[in-house]
């Protein structure tokens, strides 16, 4: 809902509430005035004008320029109408005008329509006609036409800031909504592209003529794709050996691997992913929210170098959630498998908590050294900042790393069961 619609309202209600006050003064002092039958042509033809018009202040769309220059006019003819329907003793007396304190609802149309500089306007034209009914500075009168003039500038100006930050929110929001489907686009990108332009450079260059020649290029196309779907930052340049070296090729790729998420069972066709159970597949190209088993989605990885440990009852979760779930526990293996090496054990821990589902991957192999996850990032490695801690952070939970060099590397996925707050929300990730 807009900022602006319940100041919209609030003058709707003030407009209505100020004719029938200025009616009921009309009516109490009808016998005091000098002509009484124009002043009560007057407030006729206002009554009929607020009941054409009362919709009007109900919308910005509503409220426009026409409209809003005829509620001053009405205003203003009701001021300057009243010498000519009541005594001399009765407005020198203080007596109010025929419209009273309606005329503000007027001033108060332009502060909201336009800011400031409209009510500054509005509210000064109103002033001037007031003293000309009274045709003297008398301080009740000045009293008022500050009043008028304050408070619908003021007014105005609190308009002008609450639309720049209902703007400012709406860019923050398009940013971040931008950013997530980034962030998503590039996990997609991830899991399948680069992996696979990743395997064409490691086979090529280790089969060598015109397959090198392929490989070096899908090496050049791996490097632009992580520049673009990494914000622009340029990662380290690592040289495309010749075709004759197919050593240092694949050690370079092994290098890398563990931040790559490169799967080497990939390109020989051993790994196809998990398959999912009756309540975990998907509806078209989506997942329900249907509650899926984790454990259905998690068991298919156990084999010879893994080892599932899962509790006796269903881990529920939306099909979704486990879905994503599912697929950062995939890359956190795949790491495993490269960069620990085939001969690795890794174990798979599921737990069940009250709020939330944790799966727990460790492993035997050499560990990260210190700093390295921080470097992938930089240089442009999606592996991790978005297969595992991206998907995590937009499921609101959280992937910590416990890694000691030469005991082994422990991830551990943490999903709350709850709804993601409105917006997403950023679960922290250990280095």
């Amino acid at each position: 809902m807009s900022v602006e619609l319940p100041l919209w309202r609030a003058l709707t209600g003030y407009r209505v509430l100020t004719l029938v006050y200025a009616v009921v003064i009309f009516s109490l002092n009808y016998t005091e005035y000098a002509h009484p039958l124009g002043g009560a042509a007057y407030m006729a033809a206002l009554t009929a004008w607020m009941v054409l018009t009362w919709r009007c202040t109900t919308s910005a769309e509503r409220c426009t320029r026409r409209f809003l220059f005829g509620d001053l006019a009405f205003a203003v003819t009701g001021i300057l109408v009243t010498p000519l329907v009541d005594t001399h003793a009765r407005i020198v007396g203080g007596a109010p005008t025929l419209p009273s304190i309606w005329t503000a609802g007027a001033a108060l149309g332009f502060a909201i329509k336009g800011g400031w500089r409209w009510a500054a306007g509005a509210s000064s034209v109103v002033a001037v006609a007031n003293l000309v009914e009274r045709q003297e500075f008398a301080r009740d009168t000045v009293h008022n036409v500050l009043l008028v003039w304050v408070a619908s500038v003021a007014i105005g100006y609190v308009v002008e800031v609450a639309r720049a930050s209902e703007r400012t929110l709406a860019r923050a929001l398009q940013i971040e909504a931008a950013t997530r489907e980034r962030e998503r686009l590039a996990r997609d990108i991830h899991d399948s592209v680069l992996q696979v332009l990743a395997m064409v450079q490691r086979r090529g260059a280790a089969l060598g003529g015109e397959a090198a020649e392929l490989g070096r290029m899908a090496g050049e196309q791996e490097v632009a794709l992580r520049t673009l779907v990494s914000s622009g930052l340029v990662p380290a340049q690592r040289p495309v050996p010749p075709s004759g070296a197919a050593d240092a090729a694949h050690g370079d790729a092994a290098d890398a691997a563990y931040e790559d998420g490169a799967d080497p069972a990939y390109e020989d066709g051993a790994a196809d992913g998990p398959s999912y159970g009756d309540n975990c597949v998907p509806e078209g190209e989506e997942f329900s929210d249907e509650p899926c088993d984790v454990r259905a989605l998690l068991a298919p990885y156990a084999g010879a170098g893994v080892t599932f440990s899962e509790p006796g009852a269903p881990v529920l979760l939306p099909a979704s959630r486990a879905a994503e779930l599912a697929a950062a526990v995939s890359a956190a293996l795949d790491n495993v498998r490269v960069h620990a090496g085939d001969g690795a054990q890794a174990w798979i821990l599921v737990e069940d908590e009250p709020e939330a589902v944790i799966v727990t991957v460790r492993d035997d192999g050499p560990g990260i050294p210190e700093g390295r996850l921080a470097d992938a990032e930089r240089e442009g490695r999606l592996g991790v900042a978005l297969s595992i801690r991206g998907r995590l952070r937009d499921l609101g939970g959280t992937a910590e790393w416990i890694s000691v060099p030469g005991q082994g590397t422990e991830v551990e996925l943490t999903v709350p069961k709850g709804g993601v707050p409105e917006g997403g929300r950023r679960g922290k990730a250990g280095a």
